[in-house]
């Protein structure tokens, strides 16, 4: 708010109806109550012309300024009134408000606490570094987010699957192909989601680069209509098995958002389950191979305005499997 102390004075009538003797100081506030910042600023600056060292007149300009988003005229002004009037809280108040609007956050909050300590009773300071903490731990959290959405590493999340995976394949080599083809589809799949909030239900499959028809055969088949009945499903089901054979893939994974599912356990009749999730929004990835079987859900939730995917939670494949086992079980040896 502006402040009110007496100030230069007018030698005419103004806008407004002021007359004669009213200071332009005054004027300014008057217009700065009715929201009319351009006129206010105007004639806080005549003010100044007149009365140059008024501490008063540059802390009611900078107010002005900042309402019209002239941060860096009014920071000047806040700047102006601590030189001139260095003990005074107001021109740091005014200075922790502008610096506010830049997200100058740290600055602000000791433009504020320097207010404070010329003014510890006033509540008005109070709240406003009560608020630059919150906006500070909002801002950290935010930037975390961020970090969080940019740097996506599902192998840290699926490292208890590789000595699953060592020796039931043929070859070191195999074994790293496939856990790197599960891991490239759960961050492809992850990826989408926080730029999009969905992913497309689609079986991905690892083909074999020596034994498949790659021009008959695509690594990605879309099953977005697998669940709109079970019959659907069971054929949608069908499909992929026999799929899956005559491509001679390696192994599979399918990622279908929550959403269109409701919950897998549905299609085996199974629908009063417990879903330990809740209503938490998200995507499922189950992984085929003749040998292993996994199923996960990757929970979403909205932190700071933006979509975050949370660590995958490994499901019970024999109670929550999206589709059954589309791979003949290869048996170990004994």
């Amino acid at each position: 708010m502006a402040e009110t102390k007496r100030g230069s004075t007018a030698t005419a009538s103004s806008e407004g109806g002021a007359g004669e003797g009213v200071s332009l100081k005054d004027q300014g506030n008057e217009f700065f109550k009715a929201g009319k910042y351009l006129k206010a600023a105007a004639l806080y600056t005549q003010a100044i012309k007149q009365d140059p060292s008024n501490p008063t007149l540059y802390s009611n300009r900078a107010a002005a300024l900042l309402q019209l988003d002239k941060l860096n005229k009014a920071l000047d002004d806040a700047d102006m009134t601590i030189k001139l009037k260095p003990q005074w809280e107001k021109g740091h108040f005014r200075k922790g408000c502008i610096l506010e609007a830049m997200k100058r956050y740290d600055d602000a909050l000791a433009a504020f606490q320097v207010a404070l300590q010329y003014n510890p009773q006033s509540q008005e300071v109070a709240k406003k570094i009560k608020k630059i903490n919150q906006l500070m731990k909002d801002r950290k959290r935010a930037e975390e987010v961020e970090i969080i959405r940019s740097n996506i590493d599902m192998a840290k999340h699926l490292d208890i699957l590789e000595p699953e995976l060592s020796g039931k394949y043929g070859s070191e080599e195999c074994e790293k192909e496939i856990f790197s083809f599960l891991v490239e589809t759960m961050e492809t799949a992850v990826k989408s989601w926080h730029e999009t909030s969905t992913v497309d239900a689609r079986v991905y499959f690892l083909l074999d680069k020596e034994k498949t028809q790659t021009d008959k055969y695509a690594p990605i088949v879309n099953i977005d209509k697998a669940f709109e009945s079970p019959h659907t499903h069971g054929n949608c089901f069908s499909f992929i098995r026999q799929y899956a054979e005559e491509s001679f893939s390696k192994a599979a994974c399918l990622v279908a958002p929550k959403s269109i599912i409701s919950y897998p356990q549905v299609w085996k009749g199974q629908g009063s389950r417990k879903w330990k999730h809740g209503q938490n929004d998200g995507f499922f990835v189950q992984f085929e191979s003749p040998s292993v079987r996994k199923l996960w859900f990757i929970p979403s939730s909205n932190e700071m305005g933006r979509t975050l995917c949370r660590n995958p939670e490994v499901l019970d494949i024999g109670s929550h499997e999206i589709f059954p086992r589309i791979f003949k079980e290869k048996l170990s040896s004994s």
